[in-house]
């Protein structure tokens, strides 16, 4: 530990930030699917489109990745982080301000490279601003306000947010978004520094780093199943004559991902970087999206759920070994490489799958591409070179 810690905020109130500042990475993405009728009909999406709407943001955390490293090193990851937040809240907002789909999408694009930025940079800043005995609780921590962002946007937009704004799905946006910049104002109170600061003017991704790879495809699969079954369970829906069930079948999915994240938060000093809690949870979040598919009814939207809950362990123990792994220099660019490699993939195979839905012309054919995708990434987990 470096000498001189400076150490005047209180772990309490660093771990409340970290949690706000992850909510943010998912709240502004999640609200799309539940808005996504709404937003159709009023500006003749296609169904490309709706699977565009929530995964072009994910696409961004791709490509933004890089940026957020880059960053990172010029102007610190506190810094990075706030400027992101700032990002992300006016980009969300401006898209109630569209009026066709390019103007739209060109919104989200915006958030979602800001929403890419904050991915790198919370793992980057934890060891600033914890101890190292405390890093894997931090990671929960903010994982559990970023999946609680999903429950909220995607399971609460309907029911509780709309009616307050008049069914309006343009003032829903700003009403979730514009918060953001409260966090980033907040951010800017903790004055703890732990660690030697890197001095490192690298911020590329090592290539040949075979942990990345497979991190990334791991992540990849994963967030395929989330964020491919979020952006299409509307149609699916619909096409099996449920669509009366989208509201809670949406509350339910997002929620079991909150209820992973709290299992994290007890579960995380013995799971994290351990082997065997990664193929479990790969390999149960796959035959659950097989169930889902098969079955329909009430038992269909269970093995959703279920899928959701085990991707949700899976994407946070993806997402806690960098900083558990490596110093707080290359923690940064070893989560921008998993992320630019995860998200990439998370954002082309839904949106494969969507194409293939409106070639076909059913929407089960975009989610059975997704889950063949995430059951190739499963045998990866075997050969992570971690205890088990």
């Amino acid at each position: 530990m470096a000498q001189g810690v400076k150490n005047r905020f209180p772990d309490l109130g660093v771990l409340a930030l970290l949690w706000f500042a992850g909510l943010y990475m998912r709240l502004p993405i999640l609200v799309a699917p539940a808005l996504s009728p709404a937003i159709a009909d009023e500006l003749a999406l296609s169904q490309t489109h709706i699977g565009a709407l929530t995964t072009l943001p994910v696409f961004m955390l791709a490509l933004g990745a890089l940026m957020g490293s880059l960053l990172i090193m010029r102007l610190g990851a506190r810094n990075a982080l706030i400027l992101a937040l700032v990002v992300v809240a006016l980009g969300s907002a401006a898209r109630g301000l569209a009026h066709t789909p390019t103007t739209l999408l060109v919104f989200s694009g915006l958030m979602g490279l800001g929403i890419a930025v904050m991915q790198p940079s919370l793992p980057a800043l934890l060891p600033r601003w914890l101890t190292p005995t405390r890093i894997a609780l931090g990671t929960a921590c903010y994982m559990n306000g970023m999946l609680m962002g999903e429950f909220t946007g995607a399971g609460l937009t309907l029911p509780v947010i709309m009616p307050l704004t008049g069914d309006s799905w343009r003032a829903t946006l700003a009403v979730w978004s514009l918060p953001a910049l409260l966090v980033a104002l907040a951010l800017t109170l903790p004055r703890r520094d732990y660690g030697e600061k890197s001095t490192s003017t690298q911020w590329l991704p090592e290539l040949r780093d075979p942990l990345m790879w497979k991190l990334g495809f791991l992540l990849g699969g994963t967030a395929s199943l989330f964020f491919g079954t979020n952006a299409y369970m509307a149609s699916v829906l619909e096409q099996r004559g449920e669509i009366e069930r989208l509201d809670t079948t949406l509350f339910f999915f997002n929620l079991a991902q909150v209820g992973a994240s709290l299992l994290m938060l007890v579960m995380a000093h013995r799971w994290v970087a351990r082997r065997s809690p990664v193929i479990a949870s790969a390999g149960i979040s796959v035959a659950a999206m097989l169930g889902f598919l098969l079955l329909e009814g009430w038992p269909g939207v269970a093995f959703a759920v279920t899928m959701s809950f085990f991707a949700g362990v899976l994407l946070i123990l993806i997402v806690a070994l960098p900083p558990q792994l490596a110093d707080s220099g290359h923690a940064g660019r070893l989560s921008a490489g998993n992320f630019t490699i995860g998200y990439t993939l998370a954002f082309f195979v839904p949106l494969l799958g969507g194409a293939l839905a409106d070639v076909t012309g059913n929407s089960l054919a975009a989610v059975w591409l997704i889950l063949a995708f995430a059951a190739i990434t499963v045998p990866i987990a075997l050969r992570l070179k971690l205890p088990d």
